[in-house]
């Protein structure tokens, strides 16, 4: 199964995450991420739940910005503990930040539990994009921000031939430069995304969101489309406390 070839892949790279996606993405990935946070628009003391959080960068720099409470969840305990590791070397996001196994198919979260929701990187690696949409929105207020970052595909030429150059020949280079290990995943990254789109098509995504009741929906395409920043409202009256 797709996520059981993703808890593989990824289980020992935790220590090299963060400068790696650096690497892979040009220098690209701290940028969007920080346009998926910055479309959430939280308020001071809301809570937001960060899937597939990863080492937890995400997490962080929701805290830093809005100064809310955040619980990330993640499935792999490695990624988890490079995490817990970040957070032990500040006390200050540690106190607002919570670290939960778990998965992204089955949140152990009530209904309408969260102000907001992030998610990054996570689709490719689901067996049902759609439904796992429904079950991310059901944890989120009415009102509420949902925000998502995944690797795309340029759709214009030169890009989209220089982005395939790039994914076939240049990931599993780089990730050479890194380990081993960054040299599979550059190899995992070549295939993953574009069997991805072939079989969800970004239109197609935007209608999951839809279907799962999220509105608003829009599909920002960053650095000539190889990063997709989608984002919507859960469908519903705002609440007004929080």
């Amino acid at each position: 199964m797709r996520k059981q070839h993703a808890l593989a892949l990824f289980a020992g790279l935790g220590r090299h995450y963060d400068r790696a996606g650096a690497l892979l993405s040009f220098g690209q990935d701290p940028r969007w991420r920080a346009a998926m946070v910055a479309a959430v628009a939280a308020r001071p003391g809301q809570r937001v739940l960060d899937v597939a959080t990863g080492t937890g960068m995400v997490a962080a720099a929701l805290v830093r910005r809005y100064d809310v409470d955040v619980v990330g969840l993640d499935q792999s305990p490695q990624m988890l503990a490079a995490a817990q590791a970040r957070l032990a070397h500040s006390p200050a996001l540690a106190a607002r930040i919570t670290l939960l196994e778990g998965q992204a198919e089955r949140l152990p979260f009530a209904d309408g539990e969260f102000d907001h929701l992030t998610f990054t990187y996570l689709l490719r690696y689901v067996e049902d994009p759609a439904a796992t949409l429904r079950e991310l929105a059901r944890v989120v207020a009415p009102g509420g921000r949902i925000a998502s970052l995944e690797f795309g595909e340029p759709g214009r030429e030169p890009w989209r031939a220089l982005w395939g150059a790039y994914t076939r020949v240049g990931l599993p280079a780089l990730g050479r430069l890194v380990s081993s290990d960054w040299a599979n995943v550059g190899r995992f990254l070549a295939t993953s995304i574009p069997d991805f789109y072939a079989r969800h098509p970004l239109r197609a995504l935007e209608g999951y969101w839809q279907a799962a009741g999220i509105g608003g929906v829009q599909t920002r395409r960053m650095s000539f489309g190889a990063g997709v920043v989608t984002t919507g409202t859960r469908d519903g009256a705002r609440r007004t406390a929080g």
